[in-house]
Protein backbone atom coordinates (compact mmCIF):
# COMPACT_ATOMS: atom_id res chain seq x y z
CA UNK A 1 0.00 0.00 0.00
CA UNK A 2 1.63 3.22 -0.85
CA UNK A 3 1.53 6.30 0.97
CA UNK A 4 2.45 9.74 1.07
CA UNK A 5 4.20 10.78 3.99
CA UNK A 6 3.86 14.58 4.78
CA UNK A 7 7.04 16.24 6.52
CA UNK A 8 6.16 19.84 7.73
CA UNK A 9 9.00 22.49 8.00
CA UNK A 10 9.65 21.77 11.84
CA UNK A 11 9.90 17.97 11.08
CA UNK A 12 13.41 17.85 9.76
CA UNK A 13 14.85 15.15 11.35
CA UNK A 14 15.96 11.98 9.91
CA UNK A 15 15.02 10.14 12.91
CA UNK A 16 10.94 11.26 12.54
CA UNK A 17 8.45 8.93 13.35
CA UNK A 18 6.69 9.00 9.93
CA UNK A 19 10.10 8.67 7.88
CA UNK A 20 10.75 5.25 9.85
CA UNK A 21 7.61 3.87 8.03
CA UNK A 22 8.80 5.33 4.36
CA UNK A 23 8.99 1.86 1.93
CA UNK A 24 10.04 2.31 -1.71
CA UNK A 25 6.48 2.80 -3.44
CA UNK A 26 6.00 5.75 -1.09
CA UNK A 27 6.33 9.79 -1.97
CA UNK A 28 7.50 12.06 0.67
CA UNK A 29 4.99 15.63 0.14
CA UNK A 30 7.37 18.56 1.49
CA UNK A 31 5.80 21.97 0.52
CA UNK A 32 6.69 25.89 1.69
CA UNK A 33 3.25 27.21 1.79
CA UNK A 34 1.77 30.52 1.92
CA UNK A 35 -0.19 30.00 5.24
CA UNK A 36 2.17 28.64 7.30
CA UNK A 37 4.72 31.17 6.15
CA UNK A 38 2.72 34.28 6.48
CA UNK A 39 -0.52 33.51 9.04
CA UNK A 40 2.16 36.00 11.24
CA UNK A 41 4.85 38.38 10.01
CA UNK A 42 7.61 35.62 10.44
CA UNK A 43 11.09 37.13 10.86
CA UNK A 44 12.93 36.78 7.36
CA UNK A 45 15.79 34.46 9.12
CA UNK A 46 13.48 32.04 9.94
CA UNK A 47 11.18 32.08 6.51
CA UNK A 48 15.07 31.89 5.28
CA UNK A 49 16.09 28.81 7.86
CA UNK A 50 13.04 26.65 7.28
CA UNK A 51 12.84 27.17 3.35
CA UNK A 52 16.21 26.36 3.03
CA UNK A 53 16.59 23.74 5.54
CA UNK A 54 13.90 21.64 4.18
CA UNK A 55 15.34 21.83 0.42
CA UNK A 56 18.29 20.97 2.11
CA UNK A 57 16.72 17.73 3.95
CA UNK A 58 14.41 17.10 0.78
CA UNK A 59 18.06 16.52 -0.89
CA UNK A 60 19.35 14.06 1.55
CA UNK A 61 16.28 11.88 1.30
CA UNK A 62 16.81 12.00 -2.72
CA UNK A 63 19.79 10.93 -1.77
CA UNK A 64 18.91 8.08 0.20
CA UNK A 65 16.67 7.11 -2.60
CA UNK A 66 13.30 8.56 -1.81
CA UNK A 67 11.07 9.66 -3.88
CA UNK A 68 10.41 13.06 -2.76
CA UNK A 69 7.69 15.76 -4.42
CA UNK A 70 8.83 18.99 -3.01
CA UNK A 71 7.11 22.54 -3.66
CA UNK A 72 8.80 25.31 -3.53
CA UNK A 73 6.99 28.97 -2.59
CA UNK A 74 7.45 30.20 -5.82
CA UNK A 75 6.66 27.05 -8.25
CA UNK A 76 3.53 27.14 -9.89
CA UNK A 77 0.66 26.09 -8.98
CA UNK A 78 1.67 27.89 -6.08
CA UNK A 79 0.29 26.32 -2.84
CA UNK A 80 -1.80 28.09 -0.19
CA UNK A 81 -1.80 25.46 2.56
CA UNK A 82 -0.32 21.81 3.76
CA UNK A 83 -4.18 21.35 2.20
CA UNK A 84 -3.89 21.97 -0.98
CA UNK A 85 -0.01 20.90 -1.55
CA UNK A 86 -1.37 17.23 -0.21
CA UNK A 87 -5.00 17.93 -2.37
CA UNK A 88 -2.42 18.56 -5.92
CA UNK A 89 0.02 15.72 -4.49
CA UNK A 90 -2.77 13.30 -4.61
CA UNK A 91 -4.32 14.25 -8.01
CA UNK A 92 -0.73 13.84 -9.44
CA UNK A 93 0.28 10.35 -7.94
CA UNK A 94 -3.38 8.79 -7.84
CA UNK A 95 -2.03 5.20 -7.13
CA UNK A 96 -1.27 6.64 -3.34
CA UNK A 97 -4.01 5.56 -1.19
CA UNK A 98 -3.17 6.78 2.46
CA UNK A 99 -1.63 9.67 4.21
CA UNK A 100 1.46 9.14 6.76
CA UNK A 101 2.66 11.94 9.22
CA UNK A 102 3.72 12.58 12.32
CA UNK A 103 1.58 14.91 14.68
CA UNK A 104 1.63 18.67 14.63
CA UNK A 105 3.44 20.77 16.93
CA UNK A 106 0.81 23.65 16.67
CA UNK A 107 -2.91 23.11 17.76
CA UNK A 108 -4.14 25.28 14.46
CA UNK A 109 -2.49 22.89 12.27
CA UNK A 110 -3.26 19.81 13.60
CA UNK A 111 -6.81 20.95 13.38
CA UNK A 112 -6.96 21.49 9.89
CA UNK A 113 -5.22 18.13 9.43
CA UNK A 114 -8.02 16.20 11.40
CA UNK A 115 -10.29 17.14 9.09
CA UNK A 116 -7.85 15.22 5.80
CA UNK A 117 -10.02 11.87 5.98
CA UNK A 118 -12.55 13.26 5.28
CA UNK A 119 -11.42 15.89 2.57
CA UNK A 120 -9.52 13.05 0.81
CA UNK A 121 -11.30 10.16 1.87
CA UNK A 122 -8.10 8.04 2.57
CA UNK A 123 -6.90 6.55 6.00
CA UNK A 124 -4.83 9.59 7.55
CA UNK A 125 -1.91 7.87 9.67
CA UNK A 126 -0.28 10.24 12.63
CA UNK A 127 2.22 9.26 14.41
CA UNK A 128 3.47 10.50 17.69
CA UNK A 129 6.29 12.91 17.24
CA UNK A 130 8.82 10.97 19.70
CA UNK A 131 11.60 13.51 19.26
CA UNK A 132 9.93 14.68 22.53
CA UNK A 133 11.28 12.89 25.49
CA UNK A 134 7.28 13.43 27.40
CA UNK A 135 4.76 12.07 25.07
CA UNK A 136 1.25 13.93 25.07
CA UNK A 137 -0.03 11.00 27.29
CA UNK A 138 2.78 10.86 29.61
CA UNK A 139 2.23 14.55 30.49
CA UNK A 140 -1.67 13.94 31.15
CA UNK A 141 -1.27 11.32 33.19
CA UNK A 142 1.82 13.30 35.15
CA UNK A 143 -0.32 16.06 35.12
CA UNK A 144 -3.70 13.95 36.59
CA UNK A 145 -4.79 15.19 39.87
CA UNK A 146 -2.23 17.42 40.80
CA UNK A 147 -3.50 20.67 42.36
CA UNK A 148 -0.61 22.63 40.46
CA UNK A 149 1.38 21.66 37.87
CA UNK A 150 5.03 23.15 38.78
CA UNK A 151 8.28 22.58 36.33
CA UNK A 152 10.34 21.77 39.09
CA UNK A 153 8.54 18.46 40.34
CA UNK A 154 8.03 17.88 36.43
CA UNK A 155 11.90 18.48 35.63
CA UNK A 156 13.18 16.06 38.77
CA UNK A 157 10.58 13.12 36.69
CA UNK A 158 12.49 13.59 33.93
CA UNK A 159 16.01 13.85 35.42
CA UNK A 160 14.38 10.00 37.17
CA UNK A 161 13.19 9.34 33.28
CA UNK A 162 16.28 9.80 31.01
CA UNK A 163 18.90 8.89 34.14
CA UNK A 164 20.46 12.08 33.06
CA UNK A 165 23.23 13.94 35.79
CA UNK A 166 22.02 10.80 38.18
CA UNK A 167 24.81 9.12 40.57
CA UNK A 168 24.83 5.58 41.30
CA UNK A 169 22.25 5.81 44.07
CA UNK A 170 19.89 7.65 41.10
CA UNK A 171 20.48 10.75 43.24
CA UNK A 172 21.10 13.89 41.29
CA UNK A 173 24.99 14.72 40.94
CA UNK A 174 26.05 17.73 42.90
CA UNK A 175 23.52 16.68 45.75
CA UNK A 176 21.10 18.58 44.30
CA UNK A 177 18.03 18.94 41.63
CA UNK A 178 18.81 22.67 40.41
CA UNK A 179 21.48 25.12 40.57
CA UNK A 180 19.64 27.99 38.98
CA UNK A 181 21.06 30.23 42.02
CA UNK A 182 24.28 29.75 40.78
CA UNK A 183 22.98 30.68 37.33
CA UNK A 184 22.66 34.52 38.18
CA UNK A 185 26.01 36.22 38.08
CA UNK A 186 25.79 39.66 36.59
CA UNK A 187 28.21 40.16 33.92
CA UNK A 188 31.97 41.50 34.96
CA UNK A 189 32.65 44.41 33.16
CA UNK A 190 36.14 42.99 30.95
CA UNK A 191 34.05 39.54 30.79
CA UNK A 192 34.58 38.32 26.44
CA UNK A 193 31.90 37.20 25.21
CA UNK A 194 32.25 33.60 22.94
CA UNK A 195 29.85 34.07 19.64
CA UNK A 196 28.01 31.38 18.30
CA UNK A 197 29.47 28.98 15.40
CA UNK A 198 28.07 30.82 12.03
CA UNK A 199 27.77 30.09 8.55
CA UNK A 200 28.22 31.06 4.62
CA UNK A 201 25.06 30.46 2.97
CA UNK A 202 25.55 28.34 0.19
CA UNK A 203 24.08 28.27 -3.70
CA UNK A 204 20.04 27.04 -2.10
CA UNK A 205 20.24 29.32 0.54
CA UNK A 206 21.27 32.61 -1.58
CA UNK A 207 18.46 31.51 -3.81
CA UNK A 208 16.16 31.25 -0.66
CA UNK A 209 17.42 34.86 0.55
CA UNK A 210 16.67 36.36 -2.80
CA UNK A 211 12.84 34.62 -2.65
CA UNK A 212 12.35 35.64 0.48
CA UNK A 213 13.61 39.39 -0.23
CA UNK A 214 11.00 39.26 -2.89
CA UNK A 215 8.19 37.73 -1.59
CA UNK A 216 8.45 38.98 1.93
CA UNK A 217 9.47 42.32 2.22
CA UNK A 218 7.76 43.76 4.65
CA UNK A 219 8.23 41.22 6.99
CA UNK A 220 10.87 41.93 10.11
CA UNK A 221 14.16 41.90 9.74
CA UNK A 222 16.80 41.78 6.54
CA UNK A 223 18.25 39.18 4.43
CA UNK A 224 21.70 40.15 3.43
CA UNK A 225 23.36 38.88 7.60
CA UNK A 226 21.79 35.62 7.38
CA UNK A 227 24.10 33.18 8.93
CA UNK A 228 22.13 30.56 10.73
CA UNK A 229 23.06 26.56 10.33
CA UNK A 230 20.83 25.10 7.74
CA UNK A 231 21.64 21.36 7.20
CA UNK A 232 21.92 19.01 10.11
CA UNK A 233 25.49 18.37 9.77
CA UNK A 234 25.94 22.03 10.55
CA UNK A 235 23.60 21.95 13.82
CA UNK A 236 25.61 19.66 15.17
CA UNK A 237 28.87 21.39 14.24
CA UNK A 238 26.95 24.58 16.01
CA UNK A 239 26.40 22.80 19.42
CA UNK A 240 29.88 20.90 19.32
CA UNK A 241 30.88 24.42 19.70
CA UNK A 242 29.19 25.40 22.16
CA UNK A 243 30.12 23.03 24.50
CA UNK A 244 33.84 23.06 23.62
CA UNK A 245 33.79 26.60 24.45
CA UNK A 246 30.58 28.68 25.30
CA UNK A 247 29.20 26.44 28.11
CA UNK A 248 31.82 26.78 30.53
CA UNK A 249 30.59 30.20 30.87
CA UNK A 250 26.99 29.89 30.09
CA UNK A 251 26.27 28.45 33.46
CA UNK A 252 27.21 31.24 36.08
CA UNK A 253 26.12 34.16 32.97
CA UNK A 254 22.93 32.63 31.11
CA UNK A 255 20.75 35.31 32.82
CA UNK A 256 23.36 38.17 32.06
CA UNK A 257 23.20 41.05 29.88
CA UNK A 258 25.85 42.67 27.86
CA UNK A 259 25.52 46.02 25.29
CA UNK A 260 25.82 44.99 22.20
CA UNK A 261 26.12 41.44 23.16
CA UNK A 262 22.89 39.32 21.75
CA UNK A 263 24.67 36.09 22.23
CA UNK A 264 26.94 36.29 25.24
CA UNK A 265 27.38 32.45 25.71
CA UNK A 266 24.29 30.89 24.30
CA UNK A 267 24.25 28.53 21.98
CA UNK A 268 21.26 29.61 20.34
CA UNK A 269 20.47 25.50 19.56
CA UNK A 270 16.80 26.00 20.18
CA UNK A 271 16.63 27.70 16.48
CA UNK A 272 17.96 24.06 15.43
CA UNK A 273 16.02 21.81 17.68
CA UNK A 274 13.17 23.31 16.96
CA UNK A 275 13.00 22.79 13.64
CA UNK A 276 14.81 19.24 13.80
CA UNK A 277 18.10 19.56 12.90
CA UNK A 278 19.24 18.48 16.09
CA UNK A 279 17.96 15.81 18.74
CA UNK A 280 16.91 16.68 22.12
CA UNK A 281 19.40 13.28 23.51
CA UNK A 282 22.28 13.80 21.80
CA UNK A 283 22.62 17.45 22.92
CA UNK A 284 22.21 16.32 26.56
CA UNK A 285 24.23 13.63 26.43
CA UNK A 286 26.95 15.95 24.79
CA UNK A 287 26.27 18.14 27.89
CA UNK A 288 26.96 15.61 30.33
CA UNK A 289 29.74 14.21 29.18
CA UNK A 290 31.33 17.60 29.35
CA UNK A 291 30.38 17.94 32.92
CA UNK A 292 31.92 13.80 33.31
CA UNK A 293 35.20 14.84 31.67
CA UNK A 294 35.64 17.66 34.30
CA UNK A 295 35.44 20.33 31.05
CA UNK A 296 32.87 22.42 33.00
CA UNK A 297 30.95 23.00 36.27
CA UNK A 298 27.70 21.53 37.50
CA UNK A 299 25.83 24.68 37.10
CA UNK A 300 26.33 24.86 33.47
CA UNK A 301 25.46 21.39 32.61
CA UNK A 302 22.80 20.92 35.29
CA UNK A 303 21.38 24.62 33.96
CA UNK A 304 21.10 23.59 30.03
CA UNK A 305 20.04 20.26 30.34
CA UNK A 306 16.76 21.83 32.13
CA UNK A 307 15.94 23.85 30.22
CA UNK A 308 16.05 20.91 27.12
CA UNK A 309 14.38 18.42 29.44
CA UNK A 310 12.58 20.98 32.53
CA UNK A 311 11.25 24.09 30.03
CA UNK A 312 10.90 22.80 26.84
CA UNK A 313 9.42 19.72 27.91
CA UNK A 314 7.13 20.98 29.98
CA UNK A 315 5.84 24.01 28.41
CA UNK A 316 5.18 21.45 25.08
CA UNK A 317 2.54 19.12 27.61
CA UNK A 318 1.16 22.28 29.19
CA UNK A 319 0.05 23.76 25.88
CA UNK A 320 -1.46 20.07 24.35
CA UNK A 321 -3.16 19.48 27.99
CA UNK A 322 -4.83 23.29 28.33
CA UNK A 323 -5.52 24.51 24.43
CA UNK A 324 -7.53 25.52 22.81
CA UNK A 325 -9.07 27.44 25.68
CA UNK A 326 -5.16 28.66 26.99
CA UNK A 327 -4.44 31.13 24.15
CA UNK A 328 -7.79 33.04 25.35
CA UNK A 329 -6.70 33.23 28.78
CA UNK A 330 -6.31 37.32 30.39
CA UNK A 331 -6.43 36.96 33.36
CA UNK A 332 -5.10 40.92 34.18
CA UNK A 333 -7.47 41.85 31.44
CA UNK A 334 -4.47 43.35 29.38
CA UNK A 335 -5.52 45.39 26.46
CA UNK A 336 -3.39 48.23 25.42
CA UNK A 337 -1.92 48.52 21.94
CA UNK A 338 1.54 47.03 21.24
CA UNK A 339 3.80 50.08 20.99
CA UNK A 340 5.64 50.43 17.14
CA UNK A 341 8.80 50.28 18.81
CA UNK A 342 8.66 46.77 19.68
CA UNK A 343 9.37 46.26 15.39
CA UNK A 344 12.40 48.54 15.63
CA UNK A 345 13.44 48.83 18.70
CA UNK A 346 13.87 52.97 18.52
CA UNK A 347 12.93 53.82 21.90
CA UNK A 348 15.32 55.86 24.63
CA UNK A 349 15.21 52.82 27.26
CA UNK A 350 18.22 51.15 26.69
CA UNK A 351 17.18 47.90 27.60
CA UNK A 352 14.67 47.78 25.51
CA UNK A 353 16.65 48.86 22.28
CA UNK A 354 19.25 46.55 23.24
CA UNK A 355 17.01 43.41 23.20
CA UNK A 356 14.59 45.00 20.46
CA UNK A 357 17.39 45.56 18.15
CA UNK A 358 18.99 41.97 18.61
CA UNK A 359 15.81 40.37 17.78
CA UNK A 360 15.31 42.51 14.66
CA UNK A 361 18.79 41.79 13.80
CA UNK A 362 19.25 38.11 14.49
CA UNK A 363 15.54 37.17 14.89
CA UNK A 364 17.28 35.64 18.68
CA UNK A 365 17.37 37.78 21.84
CA UNK A 366 18.02 34.63 24.88
CA UNK A 367 15.53 34.03 27.21
CA UNK A 368 16.06 36.77 29.91
CA UNK A 369 15.95 39.78 27.29
CA UNK A 370 12.59 37.96 26.19
CA UNK A 371 10.85 37.03 30.04
CA UNK A 372 12.59 40.34 31.79
CA UNK A 373 13.06 43.00 29.11
CA UNK A 374 10.44 42.99 26.94
CA UNK A 375 7.84 40.61 28.68
CA UNK A 376 8.70 42.56 31.44
CA UNK A 377 7.88 45.83 29.66
CA UNK A 378 4.56 43.92 28.23
CA UNK A 379 3.41 43.23 31.91
CA UNK A 380 3.95 46.58 33.76
CA UNK A 381 2.44 48.35 30.92
CA UNK A 382 -0.53 46.03 30.25
CA UNK A 383 -0.05 45.44 26.72
CA UNK A 384 -2.67 43.27 24.92
CA UNK A 385 -1.81 39.72 25.27
CA UNK A 386 -2.63 38.21 21.62
CA UNK A 387 -0.81 41.11 20.55
CA UNK A 388 2.64 40.08 22.65
CA UNK A 389 1.99 36.47 21.63
CA UNK A 390 1.82 36.94 17.87
CA UNK A 391 4.69 39.38 18.16
CA UNK A 392 6.86 36.51 19.93
CA UNK A 393 5.95 34.50 17.60
CA UNK A 394 6.78 36.69 14.75
CA UNK A 395 10.30 37.38 15.20
CA UNK A 396 11.84 34.69 16.76
CA UNK A 397 13.23 31.77 14.51
CA UNK A 398 12.98 29.49 17.03
CA UNK A 399 9.29 30.55 17.83
CA UNK A 400 6.36 28.21 17.61
CA UNK A 401 3.11 28.20 19.14
CA UNK A 402 3.42 24.85 20.99
CA UNK A 403 6.70 26.09 22.91
CA UNK A 404 6.22 30.37 22.60
CA UNK A 405 2.76 30.51 23.75
CA UNK A 406 2.99 28.78 27.57
CA UNK A 407 6.42 30.99 27.93
CA UNK A 408 4.52 33.93 26.82
CA UNK A 409 1.40 34.45 27.85
CA UNK A 410 2.22 32.34 30.85
CA UNK A 411 5.35 32.99 32.21
CA UNK A 412 5.67 36.45 31.03
CA UNK A 413 2.72 38.12 31.28
CA UNK A 414 0.58 36.09 33.70
CA UNK A 415 -2.07 35.65 31.74
CA UNK A 416 -2.74 32.33 32.73
CA UNK A 417 -3.47 33.03 36.63
CA UNK A 418 -0.59 31.36 37.62
CA UNK A 419 -1.06 28.15 35.92
CA UNK A 420 2.28 28.10 34.48
CA UNK A 421 4.26 30.31 37.14
CA UNK A 422 3.75 31.13 40.87
CA UNK A 423 3.82 34.51 40.68
CA UNK A 424 4.17 37.52 38.07
CA UNK A 425 7.76 37.98 36.30
CA UNK A 426 7.30 41.77 37.78
CA UNK A 427 10.69 43.66 38.26
CA UNK A 428 11.65 47.26 38.52
CA UNK A 429 14.81 48.76 36.79
CA UNK A 430 16.78 47.20 39.72
CA UNK A 431 16.66 43.72 38.47
CA UNK A 432 17.88 44.72 34.90
CA UNK A 433 20.65 47.06 36.70
CA UNK A 434 22.01 44.29 38.41
CA UNK A 435 21.95 42.20 35.64
CA UNK A 436 23.11 44.28 32.79
CA UNK A 437 25.04 47.02 32.03
CA UNK A 438 22.31 48.93 30.46
CA UNK A 439 21.17 51.44 32.26
CA UNK A 440 24.95 53.04 32.64
CA UNK A 441 24.27 54.13 28.91
CA UNK A 442 20.29 54.69 28.84
CA UNK A 443 18.37 58.21 28.78
CA UNK A 444 16.07 57.44 31.84
CA UNK A 445 17.60 56.73 35.25
CA UNK A 446 17.82 53.76 36.72
CA UNK A 447 17.48 55.29 40.71
CA UNK A 448 14.30 57.69 39.97
CA UNK A 449 10.92 57.02 40.13
CA UNK A 450 9.24 60.06 39.29
CA UNK A 451 10.28 63.32 36.74
CA UNK A 452 11.45 63.47 34.32
CA UNK A 453 13.97 61.18 33.92
CA UNK A 454 12.34 58.29 35.73
CA UNK A 455 12.63 55.15 34.80
CA UNK A 456 9.69 53.85 32.89
CA UNK A 457 10.52 50.30 34.70
CA UNK A 458 10.45 51.59 37.83
CA UNK A 459 7.21 53.79 37.33
CA UNK A 460 5.65 51.38 36.05
CA UNK A 461 6.16 48.35 38.53
CA UNK A 462 4.44 50.43 40.87
CA UNK A 463 1.43 50.94 39.09
CA UNK A 464 1.63 47.40 37.87
CA UNK A 465 1.01 46.51 41.63
CA UNK A 466 -1.58 48.97 42.76
CA UNK A 467 -4.38 48.69 39.99
CA UNK A 468 -4.19 45.16 39.89
CA UNK A 469 -4.16 44.64 43.44
CA UNK A 470 -7.41 42.92 43.88
CA UNK A 471 -6.29 40.26 42.03
CA UNK A 472 -2.62 39.45 42.99
CA UNK A 473 -2.82 41.17 46.40
CA UNK A 474 -3.26 37.96 47.60
CA UNK A 475 -0.80 36.21 45.78
CA UNK A 476 1.53 34.67 48.59
CA UNK A 477 4.97 35.39 46.75
CA UNK A 478 3.96 39.03 46.11
CA UNK A 479 3.38 40.02 49.60
CA UNK A 480 7.00 41.96 49.79
CA UNK A 481 6.16 44.21 47.28
CA UNK A 482 2.85 44.85 48.28
CA UNK A 483 4.41 45.14 51.88
CA UNK A 484 6.78 47.88 50.26
CA UNK A 485 3.75 49.55 48.26
CA UNK A 486 1.67 50.52 51.19
CA UNK A 487 4.75 51.59 53.29
CA UNK A 488 5.02 54.54 50.85
CA UNK A 489 2.24 57.19 51.88
CA UNK A 490 -0.33 58.23 49.91
CA UNK A 491 1.54 61.28 48.55
CA UNK A 492 4.50 59.23 47.26
CA UNK A 493 1.66 56.53 45.94
CA UNK A 494 -0.22 59.63 44.09
CA UNK A 495 3.03 60.76 42.82
CA UNK A 496 3.82 56.92 41.23
CA UNK A 497 0.79 56.73 39.87
CA UNK A 498 0.41 60.65 38.36
CA UNK A 499 3.86 59.51 36.83
CA UNK A 500 2.66 56.57 35.41
CA UNK A 501 -0.42 57.82 33.83
CA UNK A 502 1.82 59.94 32.40
CA UNK A 503 3.92 57.51 30.80
CA UNK A 504 1.29 55.39 29.32
CA UNK A 505 -0.08 57.81 27.49
CA UNK A 506 2.58 59.13 25.59
CA UNK A 507 4.27 54.96 25.58
CA UNK A 508 4.89 55.13 21.81
CA UNK A 509 7.34 58.06 23.20
CA UNK A 510 9.28 56.27 25.61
Amino acid sequence: MAKLIVILGDQLSPALSALREAKTDDVILIAEVKQEASYVKHHKHKIILLFSAMRHFAEVLRQQGYTVCYYHYDQQPAMASITAAVEHTLKQQPHLNAIMLTECGEYRLQQEITCWQQTFELPVHILDDDRFLCSKAMFAQWADGRKQLRMEYFYREMRRYTGLLLDSKQQPVGGQWNFDKANRKSAPANLKAIAPLHFTPDAITLEVMALVSEHFAEHPGATDNFCYAVTGKQAREAFNHFVAEQLVKFGDYQDAMVMNEPFLFHSICSIYLNCGLLDVRWMCQKVEAAYQQDKVAINAAEGFIRQLIGWREYVRGLYWLLMPEYKERNFLNATRPLPGYYWHGDTNMRCMQQAISHTMTHAYSHHIQRLMITGNFALLSGLDVSAVTDWYLAVYADAYEWVELPNTLGMALFADDGVLASKPYAASGAYINRMSNYCQHCHYKVKESTGDKACPFNVLYWDFLARNEDKLGGNARMQLSYKNWFNKDKQQQQALRDKAAEYLIKLEQL
